[in-house]
């Protein structure tokens, strides 16, 4: 799947920013005698909003991701039916060792706020067909097994007492259901399995009833997030009923048609995008393996995670962090952990991201990216720092004050000529004095304030094409 990442060319920047102040900070040199205006850079990005009551959306931009079902039992991969070559007639019995004493749905969602994010997508269905709610259309589902009890409707119940958005996750592909055509093609069985009667149209019904039940069922609902729509089919109504039923519901890119958001997984794609003209959640695990349980998992370190978190954060878009559930319901003592660690990083940061807009366009700096709220400017030190300094070109400007919002210590600040700079003979901002060694596994976020960022941008230009100096 493609996303629709934004790059901005330099000609539209140069338009965006207007006149000679645009010239200035990308180095072109002036006609003699032109002034440089210090009127106000263009205004820094962010996704459209809706404009509607989806709009909570772009203003929670964190959320715990939960995938959660009977592969948990195994703890090796939540697909181990298929990455397994595990015939359904065996799988199914899973189900008679489905009894998660231990689930608290409020554990979770204090581990959701301890991590400091805002809102939570959970596996309803996966692709092995097992449904954690009480659907009247199937019989393998969580009522028909030993603990007997709806799983989502625990969830929506604590979410809404919590006042904490629920999202649904739901998998088209199905490896249980007689009537899904099963045809070997990716994330699906290699063919139909004995008894089962393939029929495309047939399996909509199924879906569409289900996704009625989910609508219908557990109050209100903020997204329903589709997975695996493998024969790429396409047909609006689908969506257009979800959001007739749960009009707050935002829908992602996955299902039957565009829907609202792109999802990105794993930092499989890399790109050079400074900001996101679209709407975008991405998505990442905990463990590197599996998105399900794992006994024996390999574990993200924090640092990795925070720096997967900055780069898709501080460019405008939501990030879901995902942790699978052991089969009793508990989240695992190393996942908590880990989410632990990233909600103290998030509530020393956290100021950095929220309402703050994508501004990395400021700086030409490849080893940061910035956000700004108002004079605030906020660099993000989302590579491991190689030096206890960071050079902001084309910035020449001094601010009031810098504080590194992890220690919440002020830094030292200097626009001396480095000898780096001495064909231009220009003295660039500084930050001086960065804990470089303690920030190895963890992202500092340093906040600069400025009386007027806009003019000190100006300012910048202007220094920058003395005597036709190019800024490189």
């Amino acid at each position: 799947m493609k996303y629709p990442f934004h790059t901005l060319e330099r000609r539209s920047f140069i338009q965006q920013l207007g006149g000679t102040a645009a010239a200035g900070l990308l180095g072109a040199p002036l006609a003699k005698g032109a002034k440089v205006s210090a009127a106000k850079p263009a205004a820094d990005s962010a996704p459209p909003r809706f404009g509607d009551g989806r709009d909570w959306f772009l203003e929670k931009r964190f959320g715990m991701f939960v995938h959660w079902g009977l592969y948990s039992i195994l703890g090796w991969h939540e697909q181990h039916q298929w990455r397994g070559r595990v015939p359904r007639r065996e799988y199914v019995k899973l189900a008679d060792r489905w009894n998660p004493i231990r689930f608290d749905p409020d554990q979770w969602l204090d581990l959701l706020q301890e991590a400091g994010m805002k809102y939570l997508t959970v596996t309803t269905k996966h692709h092995d067909g097992f449904c954690l709610f009480d659907s009247k259309l199937t019989k393998f589902t969580t009522v028909n097994t030993p603990y007997g009890k709806d799983l989502i409707g625990m969830l929506a119940d604590a979410c809404h007492k919590r006042r904490i958005p629920l999202c649904l996750y739901y998998s088209i592909a199905d490896w249980n259901h007689p009537n899904y055509p099963n045809q070997g093609r990716h994330h699906e069985l290699p063919k139909p399995e004995e008894g089962d009667k393939p029929d495309w149209n047939a399996y909509l019904e199924f879906l569409r009833g289900q996704v009625r039940e989910l609508c219908t069922n557990y109050g209100k609902i903020h997204g329903f997030w589709w997975d695996m729509n493998v024969p790429e089919h396409a047909d609006p109504s689908i969506n257009r009923m979800i959001r007739e039923l749960q009009p707050d519901a935002v829908i992602n890119d996955r299902g039957f048609d565009k829907g609202d958001f792109g999802t990105p997984e794993r930092d499989y794609k890399t790109d050079d995008a400074r900001a996101f003209s679209t709407r975008v959640e991405a998505c990442q695990a905990v463990g590197s393996e599996s998105w399900g349980f794992r006994k024996d998992e390999d574990y993200y370190t924090v640092g990795h995670l925070e720096r997967s978190i900055t780069r898709y954060l501080a460019r405008g878009a939501n990030y879901l962090l995902n942790v699978g559930p052991q089969p009793d319901g508990a989240i695992d003592p190393r996942s908590s952990a880990i989410l632990r660690e990233i909600g103290r990083w998030m509530k020393s940061v956290g100021e950095s991201y929220g309402d703050a807009l994508p501004a990395t366009r400021l700086s030409r700096n490849p080893n940061v990216m910035l956000t700004r709220r108002g004079n605030t400017l906020y660099v993000h030190l989302h590579t491991v720092p190689m030096t206890d300094s960071v050079k902001l070109k084309p910035f020449t400007t001094l601010p009031r004050r810098a504080v590194l919002l992890n220690s919440n210590s002020e830094l030292g600040l200097s626009t001396d000529l480095c000898p780096s700079d001495h064909q231009s003979r220009i003295g660039y901002l500084r930050v001086r004095g960065i804990p470089a060694d303690s920030l190895t596994n963890s992202v500092g976020v340093v906040r600069l304030e400025f009386d007027d960022l806009d003019a000190a941008l100006g300012r910048s230009a202007a220094k920058g094409n003395e005597d036709g100096n190019l800024i490189r």
